[in-house]
């Protein structure tokens, strides 16, 4: 008799334990399904707010495209080669290597008159 009232008192032990187990997911998933639900209204009511927003701008840009005017000018394109102002070399320098490419004397360096 002992051991019956033992395996049921265990029993009762194990049912009560997966009953509580089962009552706090019950209670788990009521609180996540409350707070999907407060975010869904607070979505759809910012929606509605939004669309709200955007139906006003629509009807305000369809009254000022009947006051819409279109000037359309020509376009003209200019077209220039461009002009190389920036000198990196003296044109003597540039005399002098074209000689040594070519392997001639350049002329005198010397002035042909005295210096005062």
């Amino acid at each position: 008799m002992n051991k019956i009232i033992l395996t049921a008192a265990a029993a009762g032990v194990v049912a009560a334990f997966a009953a509580g187990y089962q009552v706090a997911n019950w209670q788990n998933d009521s609180h996540a399904l409350t707070a999907e639900r407060a975010a869904q209204q607070a979505i759809d009511a910012s929606m509605q707010r939004e669309s709200k927003i955007a139906a006003h701008v629509e009807a305000r840009l369809g009254e000022l495209q009947a006051n819409e005017r279109v000037i359309d000018r020509g376009i003209i394109r200019e077209i220039q080669k461009p002009i190389y102002q920036r000198v990196c070399l003296e044109p003597s320098v540039i005399s002098l290597l074209n000689h040594a490419a070519t392997g001639t004397q350049p002329e005198a360096t010397e002035p042909n008159a005295a210096l005062p």
